[in-house]
C-alpha cells in the first residue's frame, strides 16, 4: 500500500508551521519532508531540521537537474521539495507531509492526484498582521510584502481539498487530525490494511 501525501499551505503568519509541528507530534505515522530554500536561516532555524539551506546557485543547479518534486519562488526566495525525500517513503507505504506554498501545491497535485491538500486561513486580516509583527524577525518592508502577497495566496484556497481556519489553535489542530483520520479510514486504505481480517471474516466454515 502506498502512503498518503499531505500538502499543507497557507499565507505567511497563519500559524501553519506551528500546526504542522503539533500534528506531527500527535500523528507519528506522518513524516515531514524538509524543503530546500535559497534564503538565509532566521534566528533559531537549524539546517536540515527547518530547511536545507543552500545558495541560489546550488538550488538552481538542483532544479535544472530535475532533483525537485516541486519548487517555486516564494517571497523572492526559491523553495523546493527533493524527490529523494518523498518518493521512497510513499512507495514504502509511509505518509509524508509537505509544508509548501500554493505554487508548489499546484505542481504536486498535478504530479500526484491522490494527494490530500489543506489550506490554512487566518481568522482575520488584522490577526494575520499581528502574528507577522509578533515574530519580531522580519523587517517592516518584509512584513508589508508578505501582507500584500497573502491576497494572492488566499485567492487560491479554493484549489485545495480542505480549508481550516486557525482561530483557536486547538480547534484547528483537531480539524487537521480529523482530516488525517478520515483519509486513513477510506475504503482503499482499510481494505489493504485489514486484508487478513476481512479474508478471515469471509471464511465459510
Amino acid at each position: 500500500m502506498s502512503g498518503t501525501l499531505y500538502i499543507v499551505a497557507a499565507p505567511s503568519g497563519s500559524g501553519k508551521t506551528s500546526l504542522v509541528n503539533a500534528l506531527l507530534e500527535r500523528e507519528p505515522g506522518i513524516s515531514l519532508s524538509v524543503s530546500y530554500t535559497s534564503r538565509l536561516p532566521r534566528p533559531g532555524e537549524v539546517d536540515g531540521k527547518h530547511y536545507h539551506f543552500v545558495s541560489r546557485d546550488v538550488f538552481e543547479r538542483m532544479a535544472a537537474g530535475g532533483m525537485f518534486y516541486e519548487y517555486a519562488n516564494v517571497h523572492g526566495d526559491l523553495k523546493g521539495t527533493a524527490r529523494n525525500a518523498v518518493e521512497p517513503l510513499l512507495a514504502a507505504g509511509h505518509d509524508v507531509l509537505l509544508e509548501i506554498d500554493w505554487q508548489g501545491a499546484r505542481q504536486v497535485r498535478a504530479a500526484c492526484p491522490d494527494s490530500v491538500s489543506v489550506f490554512i486561513l487566518p481568522p482575520s486580516r488584522a490577526e494575520l498582521e499581528r502574528r507577522l509583527r509578533a515574530r519580531a524577525s522580519d523587517s517592516a518592508e518584509t512584513i508589508a510584502r508578505r501582507l500584500a502577497d497573502s491576497r494572492e495566496e488566499i485567492a487560491h484556497a479554493g484549489d485545495f481539498d480542505f480549508i481550516v481556519v486557525n482561530d483557536q489553535f486547538a480547534d484547528a489542530l483537531a480539524d487537521l487530525r480529523a482530516i488525517v483520520a478520515g483519509q486513513r479510514l477510506r475504503r482503499a486504505a482499510q481494505l489493504s490494511r485489514h486484508a487478513v481480517l476481512i479474508a478471515d471474516l469471509l471464511k465459510n466454515e
